[in-house]
């Protein structure tokens, strides 16, 4: 039913990470290099998405988007380089409220970096314009695949961007905890919870007739005799497990604990591509 396009897939996880790249960013807590980071590497993927797609022999609404996606993803990246000056709201005030804490105790500290007050800081709301974009070429994406079930096509594959880009960007601001170590949790508890509520949907979609349930009573043929069908459901409930034990792991007060969930984000990918990937596979067969 749904076409195993590496296009497709690289637009997905290119517009999910950015959705939740301004997930993250509109709180203005993460310093303004995560958001270098992550730019930079999405903006590559839908490039590769608009390259691949015209090689592979994608729809030509798709590719257009996925080169618009890659477009505004270098031009945000270009104002928040432009506007690097200027700092991230939140990240400074919690700089200058441990400079206090740190004064009034008698203790010799490093004083806050100083920051241009005039130049204006870059607008979270820029990061919304490529997965925006990237959502209609995915909609594109979702009917040329579709089989003749249009509805059912695109919604699979939105939910796999939400899906994929939840849990991608889950790990990498997990890591960059090690960059940004007095970064409160409560981002990184965002996107955990997003991947633990999104998941449901995605598993349902996947369920959905024609899909895994025929596939798992032997109406839609796996080719490894059923094997690969209960790989399936193992991976998906393994990364129901993975959001729940990770958010435990981020209820502990050790710095250790977000370096446990990192770990555990890790895995999760893993078995969320799984869960994403291997039923689309199946299903396109």
């Amino acid at each position: 039913m749904i076409q195993l396009d590496a296009a497709t897939v690289l637009l997905q996880w290119a517009a999910g990470g950015l959705l939740f790249l301004w997930v993250t960013t509109r709180r203005r807590e993460v310093g303004i290099g995560y958001g270098w980071l992550l730019r930079g590497v999405y903006g590559v993927m839908a490039a590769g998405a608009a390259a691949a797609g015209p090689a592979l022999g994608g729809d030509l609404g798709r590719d257009v988007c996925a080169a618009l996606t890659a477009a505004t993803t270098f031009a945000a990246l270009g104002v928040s380089v432009a506007r690097r000056k200027a700092g991230v709201a939140g990240e400074r005030a919690r700089k200058e409220r441990v400079a206090a804490r740190l004064s009034a105790s008698g203790v010799v500290h490093t004083a806050p970096d100083r920051v241009e007050r005039h130049q204006k800081e870059f607008a979270p709301a820029l990061d919304l314009v490529a997965p925006v974009i990237g959502a209609v070429g995915l909609v594109f994406a979702g009917i040329h695949a579709s089989g003749g079930h249009d509805a059912l096509s695109v919604a699979r594959t939105l939910a796999g961007a939400v899906f994929l880009g939840a849990v991608s960007d889950a790990m990498l601001l997990g890591h960059w905890y090690l960059v940004q170590p007095g970064l409160g949790r409560a981002p990184l508890l965002e996107l955990v919870k997003w991947t633990a509520w999104v998941w449901p949907v995605e598993v349902a979609l996947l369920l959905l007739p024609p899909g895994m349930i025929d596939a798992l009573t032997g109406h839609i043929d796996d080719g490894w005799h059923g094997t690969l069908s209960w790989f399936w459901v193992a991976c998906a409930v393994t990364t129901i497990a993975l959001a729940f034990v990770t958010r435990a792991a981020l209820k502990e007060r050790a710095y250790s604990a977000v370096m446990a969930a990192t770990g555990l984000l890790y895995l999760a990918i893993l078995t969320a591509f799984g869960t994403d990937l291997v039923a689309r596979a199946i299903l396109a067969g």
